[in-house]
């Protein structure tokens, strides 16, 4: 601990190293850099206690990094995290943390500290050194998880005591600040006004230093709300400065009214804290740098390379929105639960979250191997729940169906989302099979196999009542079982694949259908939801699809008709990985004045769907200058590069749907990306009146304004999203949803128009030099998808934001068998009611084996939670508690009888009050 001092000012020296895994070097690169800094590290503090301590960054991936190649210093290093002069955590990874997901972000503090509580204690300190901005909720996840204060380096722009301004907005008088999240929790920030770096590479020589100090110390008091100065000495990727308690023995003789630490974060803090005299600007909401120019907030590095934002989109949901919470069903049921297989799963998916990975920003060869991390955390989450749906729907009492006799097929649809859901399916399922071991030659298998009969094939639910569907005889395929006792099994079967609509699937539960053979069956197939030429309309919508493939939407509940829909823009982008950049005077390229091909390609009674086609002749590339301006390393705001007179062809190609019980317009679209240095752009105009809007963030409905600071210089004004965003005014509201489209501008157009990013092209990395990234021109074939959801006016009480949150989970099917069960066809494990709570993740407990369960509340008022467990499942829940995000528990929950006569669910409910903004995590034990 710092003593008090009767010095004048306290300089707080603290070592550390920022270590970004990859990025401007392959990640093997940076790998060997990091062996032989921890290498020198443990040598230097092996030497002597001068060398005092050593923060690790805050991420304990360093320490996994470092040991996997060198396993025989794991004692050496244990002891001196242990004794205090290494600290670490409390995080697995520095990540982005408007490209994560909140699940994610609560995966990372607690792998973080479970990893780093194994060596010695996780660091309390909120480390965000380079984060390209910091979500609103960040205090509250903060303080639920022990942790008081954030040190971080982007999203405020400070002006200094002796120049101070107003403390509206993003502004604070000084580097120390409070800040506040959406609930109303506070955490003592502190930015690094003058960088990561500003103790760095302290000179030990007396006219170097006294030159460093001179003006470093006025540096930091520039920003300082009091004498406890704070020096960060290191930087990215930085070796350790060994000579470093020499240097700060020759800043004592050459300031000795000056008292000069070799400090660490925890100390400082203290230090801070009890010196604090000036009352401290409150800076409220998300950290965005928007009261800047808006030339270096690296916002469009959600756009960069964004087939990496929709693998990540998909990798997130398939683990924290499908298999966490089916095989917590499956654990309720009595199966163990994977616990280490999802820490390898979610560790390999993190590995792709550090800001340069995730963003998009780095160097060609390290995006490369994120794709195969993606594809591995996919790989364990889709074989997990693989087993998970075996084993609930082996469960499931499918006897009903034995009416319809050997050939009947049972289908279990599995909704793994908090809410009931509706939605059109598919599933491939074998018909039949014929398996190896039962001795049938190839020849013979082939022939019975190509001999069934799939006529007068349909689908019925767990009461017999026939469900539209579409069956397509998929012929003749090979399959293989993988039994848990025995070798492989591999057979040859009769696969069909079939379409239908799963209605009302209870949250978090399944529902069940069966494929079976009735002659007699009268097809009621006839319905459609086509109207004129070009038209679809269901009990909500009515869709009209112009010349230009432009569509029309009204809304039949608000009588509010959106026009121009689905509108493609092209323009030029020479900027970088970070920052897009318009050349100069160009003209937006749109589809508006280009007609279209259009054509019906789906009529089924579940839902209709057109195919839109566009021949879009774009510039291939920029012109020669842009080449040089990169070589020539020119600040990107400055390039006159326009683009080439040299024309490709950009094909898109897509398609509207709408369901029979949709409540929203499904859109995707593909093409083949043969241009260069340009971005593509989705517009969605809504005619809304509105100066602000909202948009899905991290745990929290976020409201931003349409127009920019008076600051803001940039004529771009891109932000990011994660699920949606929503323009609304009283009456009427406009949502777009994406699948990890992490880039959208709200245009001031007069139109309020909604533009959503599904490229962005470009050939170099930026920042510090001249890194040329030709992969970044993403010259492949590209697929989006898109919802639009029109509202009432309020996205979370209409239920357009469940909607759009619905839209980011791929739905579940399993084929099974003809079997007795104690699961009902009809099944969900858990029931709960809240107004304008989202549900958003079901799990459990590593070391307690309890349930958790967490929501936030997407308003601003207090709101109810009722929840309870299905008297269906065999091991009882019989005490419920409140949590916070570590899933430490912080107080019981009392738990009153519920009305059996309204309800199907156990006798026991459990109920609580959810604050603004507030994120609840519940424990439910066995």
């Amino acid at each position: 601990m710092t003593k008090p001092t009767s010095k004048s000012k306290r300089a707080h020296i603290i070592s550390h190293t920022h270590w970004d895994r990859e990025w401007y070097l392959p990640y093997e690169k940076h790998h060997m850099r990091l062996v032989q800094l921890v290498d020198a590290l443990l040598d230097q503090l092996d030497q002597g206690p001068d060398f005092k301590s050593f923060y690790l960054d805050g991420q304990t991936i360093i320490i996994d990094d470092y040991l996997q190649v060198r396993p025989e210093q794991k004692e050496r290093l244990e002891k001196h995290i242990r004794d205090g002069r290494i600290v670490i955590g409390p995080w697995y990874i520095l990540q982005d943390a408007f490209l994560t997901s909140g699940e994610a972000n609560v995966r990372n503090m607690q792998v973080g500290h479970r990893d780093a509580k194994r060596y010695g204690t996780p660091s309390k300190i909120g480390y965000f050194p380079d984060t390209f901005g910091l979500v609103g909720q960040t205090p509250q996840l903060m303080l639920q998880s022990g942790i008081d204060n954030v040190f971080f380096g982007r999203g405020v722009k400070p002006t200094g005591f002796n120049n101070m301004v107003s403390d509206d907005g993003y502004e604070s008088s000084f580097s120390e600040l409070m800040w506040e999240g959406p609930d109303g929790s506070k955490v003592l920030g502190v930015l690094f006004a003058n960088w990561y770096s500003n103790g760095n590479e302290v000179p030990v020589d007396e006219a170097s230093a006294r030159k460093f100090w001179e003006t470093k110390l006025a540096d930091a008091e520039k920003y300082a709300s009091t004498n406890e100065l704070l020096y960060m000495n290191g930087c990215d990727h930085q070796p350790i400065q060994k000579d470093l308690p020499e240097a700060i023995r020759m800043a004592e003789q050459l300031y000795p009214d000056i008292e000069f630490v070799h400090s660490n974060f925890s100390d400082y803090l203290s230090a801070l804290k009890a010196s604090a005299v000036q009352e401290l600007s409150v800076v409220k909401g998300e950290l965005r740098s928007q009261r800047t120019d808006g030339w270096g907030t690296l916002v469009n590095t959600a756009s960069a390379r964004v087939y990496l934002k929709q693998m990540n989109q998909l990798g997130q949901a398939m683990l924290e929105k499908v298999a966490e919470p089916l095989a917590s069903f499956a654990h309720l049921l009595g199966h163990p639960y994977p616990h280490d297989q999802f820490t390898y799963a979610w560790k390999t998916l993190m590995q792709n979250h550090p800001h340069d990975s995730i963003c998009g920003c780095s160097v060609d060869e390290v995006h490369r191997e994120m794709v195969t991390r993606f594809d591995k955390s996919r790989h364990v989450a889709e074989a997990l729940i693989e087993d998970s749906t075996s084993q609930i729907a082996g469960a499931v009492d499918t006897s009903t169906f034995e009416r319809y006799g050997e050939e009947a097929r049972p289908v279990v649809v599995f909704n793994t989302s908090g809410w009931e859901r509706s939605g059109v399916v598919q599933i491939e399922l074998d018909a039949a099979r014929l398996y190896f071991r039962d001795g049938f030659s190839l020849e013979d298998m082939a022939a019975k196999m190509n001999a069934i009969d799939l006529s007068g094939r349909i689908l019925v639910d767990e009461e017999g009542n026939s469900v539209p569907c579409t069956v397509e005889d998929l012929g003749l395929q090979f399959g293989y079982d993988l039994p848990d006792d025995r070798f492989r099994q591999p057979y040859s079967c009769r696969r069909v694949r079939i379409t239908f609509e799963a209605e009302n699937v209870p949250a978090l539960g399944l529902k069940t259908y069966a494929l079976v053979h009735m002659d007699s069956h009268a097809s009621s197939d006839s319905n459609t939801l086509l109207r004129g030429e070009r038209g679809m309309e269901n009990e909500y919508f009515n869709v009209t699809i112009a010349d230009n493939g432009s569509f029309a939407l009204t809304d039949k509940r608000t009588g509010r008709t959106y026009k121009d829909l689905g509108v493609y823009e092209n323009v030029g982008d020479i900027g970088n990985e970070y920052m897009f950049k318009q050349p100069e005077n160009e003209v937006a390229l749109t589809t508006k004045d280009l007609r279209a091909e259009i054509r019906v390609i789906e009529d089924a009674p579940y839902r209709a769907s057109y195919e839109i086609v566009h021949h879009w002749e774009i510039p291939e590339s920029a012109d020669e200058t842009l080449d040089r301006e990169q070589r020539e390393l020119i600040y990107y705001p400055h390039r006159k590069a326009q683009r080439s007179k040299q024309m490709v062809t950009l094909n898109i190609r897509t398609i509207v749907s709408l369901s029979r019980t949709g409540k929203g317009i499904k859109l995707e679209t593909t093409f083949n990306n043969q241009a260069k240095d340009h971005r593509v752009r989705a517009l969605f105009p809504t005619d809304l009146t509105a100066a602000v809007h909202h948009v899905d963030s991290m745990f929290e409905i976020a409201t931003r304004d349409n127009t920019p600071a008076p600051e803001w210089q940039n004529p771009s004004n891109t932000q990011h999203q994660q699920s949606f965003v929503d323009v609304s005014e009283d009456q009427a509201g406009l949502v777009v949803a994406n699948l990890g489209l992490n880039e959208y501008e709200v245009l001031e157009d007069g139109r309020n128009t909604i533009a959503v990013t599904l490229l962005r092209a470009v050939g170099e990395l930026g920042d510090w030099g001249l890194f040329p990234t030709p992969e970044a021109q993403c010259l492949s074939e590209h697929s989006f998808q898109l919802e639009i959801i029109p509202h009432d006016g309020n996205g979370a009480t209409s239920g357009a934001y469940i909607e759009a949150y619905q839209f980011q989970i791929p739905w579940t099917l399993a084929q099974t068998n003809v079997h007795p069960g104690f699961l009902t066809p009809s099944n969900s494990p858990f029931e709960w009611q809240g107004d304008g709570l989202a549900f958003s993740s079901l799990k459990v407990n590593e070391d307690s084996g309890d349930l958790m369960l967490r929501w936030y509340n997407m308003g601003s008022n207090t709101t109810g939670l009722k929840f309870a467990a299905s008297e269906s499942i065999p091991q009882a829940l019989e005490d419920a508690y409140q949590s916070n995000i570590l899933e430490e528990e912080t107080g019981k929950l009392n738990a009153s009888m519920i009305n059996e006569s309204s309800t199907a669910l156990t006798s026991k409910e459990w109920a609580l009050q959810a604050g603004p903004c507030e994120i609840v995590t519940v424990g439910l034990r066995r």
